[in-house]
């Protein structure tokens, strides 16, 4: 998705280069777009910046809070932690290394790549180790494929 924004924003840059007003470039960017058209603020929005000089397409980085409870410290606990007792919940992991249940639910899913099976931790199987084996056996957490 974002890179057809990024596609129309090229789109409204060359229209205001070629001398396009907002409402002419907005009724184009439905025509070609649709539903996916970015909306109509958006367009006064990079029209107007593109108006006055600018040349990048691309959104320009923001400050914000940066990510602090998924850190590879946090990551690696719970990886240790997880060998001791498989069948430990969200919430007493998230107790243990004292971060909230959804970073912990991300860590596992995301970063480690693991799902809860039969209420104990188990390494994600992909379409492509399907594929190599037919038979799919259990094996002890940390062991390499």
């Amino acid at each position: 998705m974002a890179l057809t924004y990024q596609k129309q924003r090229t789109n409204i840059k060359f229209l205001v280069k070629l001398g396009k007003s907002g409402n002419e470039i907005r009724e184009m960017t439905v025509q070609v777009y649709g539903d996916n058209a970015v909306k109509k603020t958006a367009v006064y929005k990079w029209v107007k910046s593109f108006s006055v000089g600018r040349e990048i397409v691309t959104d320009e980085e923001r400050s914000g809070r940066p990510a602090t409870s998924r850190t590879e410290e946090k990551i690696t606990k719970i990886r240790q932690i997880l060998p001791e007792n498989r069948w430990l919940t969200v919430r007493s992991i998230a107790e243990q290394v004292n971060i909230d249940r959804e970073t912990v639910r991300k860590i596992l899913a995301e970063d480690l790549e693991l799902r809860k099976v039969c209420a104990k931790w188990a390494q994600r199987s992909s379409p492509k180790t399907k594929e190599k084996k037919s038979h799919n056996l259990p094996r002890p957490f940390g062991e390499a494929r």
